[in-house]
């Protein structure tokens, strides 16, 4: 641990000793060692060009001589090598090389279009990246063409037919050895970029020490033959821990490049699925593609349900379906802080977001940090061995970190006198979609971009399937009439992701405000509620 983080407290390294497996070693040595134990471990991705099938012995190997390639490259430990790939083989390659080089791998949510491309590498100092030149409608080429001068980015590498001048294909690197390389466990493994209050999204720091905590909590979801299916994408934490649970305990995956509820359907029965996680967006399009389809999706251990507001309803609803539907609640920032447990009491599977998982603390803080009764609301800060070690900025850290390692979540909670979390709120303004964080105020500095719109409030709509949506909430100018289709055009030719496109306008003629100023977000929703322009929370 570093930085404003702190060390471990002396009772956390007790409880990691307790459970760590792998506590002294650095991912490239847990991953040989997982690869030797369990070679022949089923890894399948489902995508538009069918089912490609390996081995973690196969992967393992591909990873090796790719990180030969690297070096030969010129890539060192340390240095930063992004990706932006939907689910597929190269990924699981992708991420044995970096750990095997000591190089922290930088996944990139695939639909990043060139405005928060352009962010992300400058901010991480990226040496390379890995692209397809195309996915779907997705022009990954016009993407890089768009960016602005990188210095740091020294290569430019492509999987697919066409390469244009100064990128390289992936199949066509130089072959090299790869040196005898030592990583420490504390070395930076992964960086990812997550939305929060901030405009910009922000650089999550990991470890191997952090990243392997996350994983050895894992191992008591379920016997090491039950396979699990990942829905998310891999710019995702929960997609990294999906590609990661089998490369480190050798669990069978199948991994889906992009979510299709009936050919995930499908897949649950095929492999009699035991382990999966999503959102209620993932399992409610996963039942009605079942009850549509015929599929018998009973085989599920446990289905760990979070990222966005869980309706109790749609728990209630799997239960009577015969799938064991268990809350959860992490962040990027740290991996799972509870989820609930298959043989839980309905109720709190209902109600709440779990235990801690062990070895993780949980505290509900006021606003000065100090520990408030128990059954009361207030902020979640939490500590853990796979909490991750700061912010890629350093002045993120000061107001995120209470003294003795606690991170701030910047979600309100309680916790009730049988060790339970729920999460009730959010402190901090984000709307999530999808499972996706999106920051309000990128969302708002964008919207005034558009012609005629002279101040804007993004808001969440709530939203059955994706949780939230999002919705703009707009003063004009004398005479402007901005139309939701303006507000879209102006958004895709800023190269803006398109979950961050409101999906919803609102014109007002004055916005609620506090004393100084500040948009009242939670009086705004009272008031277009009561007015019936938005449904009610």
């Amino acid at each position: 641990m570093d930085g404003a983080a702190g060390r471990m407290p002396a009772q956390l390294e007790t409880e990691w000793r307790r459970l760590g497996l792998w506590k002294d070693l650095s991912l490239a040595a847990a991953m040989a060692r997982a690869a030797a134990e369990r070679p022949q471990a089923p890894l399948h991705f489902f995508g538009s060009g069918g089912e490609r099938r390996t081995t973690l012995g196969e992967v393992h190997a591909r990873g090796r001589a790719l990180a030969g390639s690297f070096h030969a490259l010129g890539l060192r430990p340390g240095d930063v090598i992004a990706m932006q790939l939907p689910n597929g083989l190269e990924n699981a390659v992708l991420f044995q090389a970096a750990a095997m080089l000591g190089c922290t791998l930088l996944p990139i949510v695939h639909i990043y279009g060139p405005h928060e491309l352009a962010h992300i590498l400058a901010d991480s100092g990226a040496k390379a990246l890995i692209v397809p030149d195309r996915w779907k409608t997705i022009d990954y080429l016009d993407r890089l063409a768009r960016l602005p001068e990188l210095p740091a980015l020294r290569h430019r590498i492509v999987i697919g037919q066409t390469v244009p001048p100064g990128m390289i294909a992936l199949d066509a690197l130089p072959p090299g050895e790869l040196p005898e390389i030592t990583v420490e466990p504390d070395a930076l493994a992964l960086l990812l970029y997550t939305s929060g209050t901030t405009a910009a999204p922000k650089g999550v720091r990991h470890t191997s020490r952090s990243l392997l905590a996350e994983l050895n909590a894992q191992r008591r979801d379920g016997p090491a033959d039950d396979y699990g299916l990942s829905p998310w994408p891999s710019g995702h934490i929960a997609g990294t821990l999906g590609v990661m649970g089998h490369a480190l305990l050798g669990r069978p995956m199948v991994i889906l490049e992009a979510w299709d509820a009936a050919l995930a359907a499908e897949l649950v029965e095929r492999f009699r699925v035991r382990q999966m996680s999503g959102t209620p967006f993932h399992l409610s399009g996963l039942m009605e593609a079942a009850a549509r389809d015929g599929r018998d999706i009973t085989s599920f251990a446990q289905f760990l349900i979070g990222a966005t507001t869980v309706p109790p309803a749609l728990v209630a609803a799997s239960e009577a379906a015969g799938i064991r539907c268990c809350r959860c609640y992490g962040s990027t920032e740290m991996p799972t802080v509870s989820q609930c447990e298959p043989d839980d009491p309905l109720d709190k599977r209902l109600t709440t977001d779990g235990r801690p998982n062990p070895g993780v603390e949980v505290r509900i803080v006021d606003d000065a940090g100090a520990d408030l009764p128990l059954g009361s609301e207030g902020e979640v800060a939490v500590r853990g061995a796979e909490r991750f070690v700061g912010y890629t900025d350093p002045a993120l850290n000061t107001a995120s970190f209470l003294p003795g390692g606690w991170f701030l979540t910047g979600d309100i909670g309680k916790l009730d006198t049988e060790g339970f979390l729920a999460i009730t709120d959010r402190k901090k303004d984000i709307i999530i979609r999808g499972g996706e964080n999106i920051s309000s105020r990128e969302v708002e500095e964008l919207l005034l971009q558009v012609p005629g719109i002279r101040e804007a409030a993004a808001i969440g709509l709530p939203d059955p399937r994706l949780g939230e949506r999002i919705c703009a909430v707009v003063l004009t100018a004398e005479g402007a009439s901005p139309t939701i289709e303006s507000v879209d055009a102006v958004f895709r030719d800023l190269g803006v992701a398109r979950q961050k496109t409101p999906e919803a306008l609102i014109v007002l003629d004055e916005l609620p405000r506090t004393p100084s100023g500040k948009v009242q977000k939670a009086e705004l929703r009272r008031i277009l509620a009561e007015q019936g322009r938005i449904p009610p929370r």
